[in-house]
């Protein structure tokens, strides 16, 4: 350039190069509206004081909160545990206190009341009116053996009497005695392959290889029941008949021993000199015939589908009508067994359903001794427990009756 140019543009009063880029870099840093200005790739940008202040500021500010926090959470945590170990001491306390709380039947007064409230909940809401499900014959099988209560001992069939007490005119019937209680009960020695309660084969087979391996199967029956109750049962048995001196009986009821079973004697048993009717299985029999195909069900956890035949209750209690009691029919029914060792209580709504069966047939066959010959109940709307075997006893009363497994703490109702 030369000297002429120079001088013209200094004349002039335009900036040299080196002013203008200077003005130009202040403009930018100055102007709020062009933002901050690139930062070269592989360069930082100068750190502002006020910035700087600010970050601090935030870190302070945030390090405070999570102490918060934190300090929170711990206290949370603390009364969780806290909370925690006292819920888990009054469960562990209250677990094992409930078996030994007061109560009756050998269940706590909570267990109790929660049955009876579940009991009442049904009823309510079923009246013992819902049918259970049928199923075709082909389905059917040979129910296993469960229970032996009462049955330890095989009946003669030909002096078994179905003992019936609080009919309506019972008098003018000819099976009319005034001692009901006062009927002797034949039996031909322990049953054979009796394996007791938890039983879940067929007695035959059990029996079979017993013989195999040279022991009996008839011993494991006597588990069931105290030592000191089965050792009194055999005395009275032995003793001879014309023993005048011998002590009374611990029942004081003049009979042979009864309610051997872990439960004892029923509360409900009757008493002697009880007037009833002493029934013959072809005075029961002489009622319609019902076959039911429906499942039973046992309170441990397993069911079959078996094949069942007898006579509705319904009928029964048609033909052998109830007499009333304060005028009106009587609330329940109850049954035992001919030696008094097993019992059951039944609400007469339940026995007057339509699937309630006095049963004399299993699976197309005469009943066998293992399950309650000649004459045992099935209530497919019940538990197992319920259905009693080897039927001795139908009474009709207004007193709700003793049960077997009720006493040992189980549902009265056991409805399913």
């Amino acid at each position: 350039m030369s000297d002429d140019m120079v001088d013209d543009r200094h004349d002039s009063g335009m900036p040299e190069e080196s002013e203008q880029q200077e003005s130009k870099s202040v403009a930018k840093s100055v102007d709020p509206a062009s933002g901050p200005e690139p930062v070269p790739q592989g360069e930082q940008r100068p750190v502002d004081p006020g910035d700087a202040d600010d970050v601090l500021s935030k870190q302070v500010a945030g390090k405070t909160a999570d102490a918060e926090v934190l300090a929170q959470s711990r206290s949370y945590t603390r009364r969780s545990f806290a909370v925690a170990a006292g819920a888990a001491a009054a469960g562990y306390g209250f677990y094992h206190w409930l078996p030994d709380s007061p109560g009756d039947e050998s269940s706590g007064d909570i267990l109790r009341r929660a049955l009876r409230f579940n009991a009442d909940v049904s009823r309510g809401l079923l009246r013992d009116r819902a049918l259970a499900p049928t199923y075709p014959v082909g389905r059917a099988e040979n129910l296993r053996v469960n229970g032996v209560y009462g049955l330890k001992k095989n009946l003669s069939t030909d002096r078994w009497r179905l003992q019936l007490v609080g009919m309506k005119g019972a008098e003018q019937h000819p099976q009319f005695v005034k001692d009901v209680t006062g009927w002797e009960y034949h039996y031909t020695g322990a049953s054979e392959g009796d394996q007791g309660h938890d039983t879940k084969v067929d007695p035959n087979k059990e029996a079979q290889g017993s013989n195999q391996n040279g022991t009996s199967a008839q011993g494991t029956a006597a588990k069931m029941a105290p030592a000191n109750i089965l050792a009194r049962a055999q005395a009275d048995e032995n003793k001879p008949d014309d023993d005048d001196d011998k002590e009374p009986d611990a029942n004081h009821t003049g009979r042979k021993s009864r309610g051997n079973e872990e439960a004892g004697e029923s509360e409900s048993t009757l008493k002697p000199n009880t007037p009833g009717l002493l029934l013959q299985l072809a005075d029961i029999t002489r009622l319609p015939r019902h076959d039911l195909v429906t499942q039973f069900k046992c309170i441990e956890g397993w069911s079959q589908i078996v094949h069942f035949a007898g006579v509705r209750m319904a009928d029964f209690l048609d033909l052998y009508p109830p007499a009333p009691i304060d005028g009106k029919d009587p609330l329940y029914v109850y049954m035992e067994t001919p030696d008094g060792d097993y019992y059951c209580g039944y609400d007469m709504h339940a026995m007057q359903h339509p699937q309630t069966l006095l049963v004399t047939e299993m699976m197309g066959q005469p009943l066998t001794q293992f399950h309650g010959a000649p004459l045992r109940l099935h209530m497919p709307t019940k538990y197992g427990y319920k259905q009693i075997k080897r039927i001795g006893l139908i009474a009709y009363t207004n007193d709700r009756p003793d049960d077997y497994w009720t006493k040992l703490g189980y549902d009265w109702y056991a409805g399913l």
